[in-house]
C-alpha cells in the first residue's frame, strides 16, 4: 500500500480509516480523506501498536493495521505461551484458536511455530465500499480463520486483477454462487461473502443457520462462490481505481458515447465497456440485435454485448469454470428487483420451477419465468441452456444501483434462506 498522509485522499485513506475503527480509534466515517481527525486517530493507533507516532501510514503501519483488515493477525510461539494467555492478549475465543490452527496441541506448542490468531470482529466489512483488493484480504481473512474454506484464481480481468473463488464443503454435488458481473451492482459481493463467513462460523461451531445444522449441508454438496466476476468495473464505481488511471480516462470517453448515463455509478460493464452478463452463448445474436435496436452499438457504461460471445477474459473465465465444476445448480446474484427469474428460451429443467417456488416462498421474492435483464446471452441462460440444471438470476433488494450498504442487513436477511436451499436442494 501507498504512504499516506495528511491531506491525501482517495480508497487507500478510506481502507485505512476503516482499519482503525475497527482497533478501536475514531477517525469518522471512511470518506477517503485523510483530514485531522484521521491524523489524531492514526497517531494514537501508532502509539498503541508501539510505533513511531509521525502520523503517516508507512509500511510498518499498514502491516499492524492489516490484522484488522482481514480479521487475523500472525503469532509466532514463544516460551512460555498458553492457548489461554493468546487469548486474553488477543481477546479472541480458544475455540476460534483451535480452528484456525487444526492440529494444534494445547499442551505442547512448540516454540517459534507461527499460529493463526482470530480477532474477534468479523471478517466481512459492511461499512466501506468494496474493491478487488478488499476483496482478496477478506478471503484470505476467511481461509486463514477457517482453514477448511479453499480459496483459488479462475482468471484474470481486463486489467490483469485476479478473479477469486471459494469452495466450503465435502459433498459430491457442486453448486455455483456468483456476484457482480455488473460494477454497480456491487453489494452482491459482500452479500455473498457474508453468506460464506456466516456458514463457516456455524459450521466450525457445529451449529446451526435457520434451524438447518450447517454439518449436514456441508455434506450435502460442495458450495463454490466467485463473489466478483467483474472487480475492474467495480473498482471503477466505488473510487478504488483512481481517477487519473489510465483505464479510467478510458472508460470516461467510452461512457461520453452515452451522456443519460450517469458516470461512473451507472456503469455496469467491465473496464473495457462489454457488459459482461450479455457475454455467454445463450441466443447471443438475439440479444446483440435487440441491444444494438436500442442503441447500444459500441462499447460503454451497460448492454454492449462485445464483438462475440466470450471474448471478455471475466466471462470466459466464469464459462471456463462453470464447465469444469460441473453445477448440479447455480445462483448468479444481481440488484435490484426482488426478483427470482429461473428459465430461458423454454430451457427449465423439471427440478427448477419447484426449487425456485421454494426459493420465492422463504425470501418474499416474487419468482418470474423472464424478466429484463433475464433474457439472453445472461450467465444463468448460458447455464439453463448448456446444461439443463437448475440456474437462477437473484435479483436483490430494490431501489437505484448502486444500492447503498445501509440495505445488506435487509437484503442478507431476505437471501439466506436462498442461499440454504440452494445448497439443501440442488439435484
Amino acid at each position: 500500500m501507498e504512504d499516506l498522509s495528511y491531506g491525501a485522499e482517495g480508497y487507500a485513506v478510506k481502507l485505512l480509516q476503516y482499519a482503525l475503527i475497527r482497533a478501536g480509534e475514531d477517525p469518522g466515517r471512511p470518506d477517503g480523506i485523510f483530514g485531522r481527525r484521521t491524523r489524531k486517530a492514526l497517531l494514537a493507533f501508532q502509539r498503541r501498536q508501539g510505533l513511531a507516532a509521525d502520523g503517516v501510514a508507512g509500511r510498518l503501519t499498514w502491516a499492524a493495521a492489516y490484522p484488522f483488515i482481514a480479521g487475523y493477525a500472525l503469532h509466532a510461539i514463544a516460551p512460555g505461551d498458553t492457548l489461554y494467555a493468546l487469548s486474553r492478549r488477543f481477546d479472541t475465543g480458544l475455540e476460534a484458536l483451535l480452528t484456525a490452527n487444526p492440529g494444534l496441541d494445547p499442551l505442547d506448542l512448540p516454540v517459534g511455530k507461527v499460529v493463526t490468531v482470530p480477532l474477534d470482529m468479523p471478517v466481512v466489512a459492511e461499512e466501506i465500499d468494496y474493491s478487488a483488493l478488499l476483496t482478496g484480504l477478506i478471503l484470505k481473512g476467511l481461509a486463514m480463520r477457517y482453514p477448511f474454506i479453499s480459496v483459488y484464481e479462475i482468471g484474470r480481468s481486463v486489467m490483469g486483477q485476479r478473479i477469486w473463488a471459494a469452495s466450503l464443503g465435502s459433498g459430491k454435488k457442486r453448486v455455483g454462487y456468483n456476484g457482480a458481473h455488473h460494477a454497480n451492482e456491487w453489494i452482491t459481493t459482500p452479500l455473498l461473502l457474508r453468506f460464506l463467513e456466516d456458514y463457516a462460523q456455524a459450521y466450525a461451531s457445529r451449529g446451526q443457520l435457520l434451524g438447518v445444522p450447517a454439518r449436514a449441508l456441508f455434506e450435502c454438496a460442495t458450495l463454490h462462490m466467485v463473489p466478483l466476476v467483474n472487480p475492474d468495473g467495480v473498482d471503477m464505481v466505488t473510487g478504488a481505481l483512481s481517477e487519473s488511471d489510465s483505464y479510467y480516462a478510458q472508460a470516461k470517453a467510452l461512457s461520453a458515447f452515452y451522456p443519460a448515463i450517469p458516470f461512473p455509478r451507472g456503469w455496469k460493464s467491465n473496464i473495457a465497456g462489454v457488459d459482461l452478463n450479455l457475454q455467454y452463448p445463450a441466443n447471443w445474436e438475439q440479444a446483440r440485435r435487440v441491444k444494438f435496436d436500442q442503441g447500444f452499438t459500441r462499447p460503454g457504461p451497460r448492454d454492449f454485448v462485445g464483438f462475440g460471445p466470450l471474448t471478455a477474459p471475466e466471462s470466459r473465465a466464469m464459462a471456463h469454470w462453470t464447465k469444469r465444476m460441473d453445477f448440479a445448480l447455480t445462483l448468479s446474484y444481481h440488484t435490484q428487483g426482488r426478483v427470482i427469474c429461473w428459465q430461458h428460451d423454454g430451457y427449465a429443467p423439471p427440478a427448477s420451477g419447484p426449487i425456485g417456488e421454494a426459493f420465492g416462498k422463504s425470501s418474499g421474492y416474487a419468482l418470474e419465468e423472464t424478466s429484463v435483464g433475464c433474457d439472453n446471452a445472461g450467465y444463468t441462460d448460458w447455464f439453463l441452456q448448456t446444461f439443463r440444471r437448475p440456474g437462477f438470476s437473484v435479483e436483490a433488494g430494490k431501489g437505484q444501483n448502486p444500492l447503498p450498504l445501509s440495505d445488506l442487513e435487509a437484503i442478507y436477511k431476505d437471501n439466506l434462506p436462498i442461499f440454504l436451499k440452494g445448497i439443501a436442494l440442488s439435484p
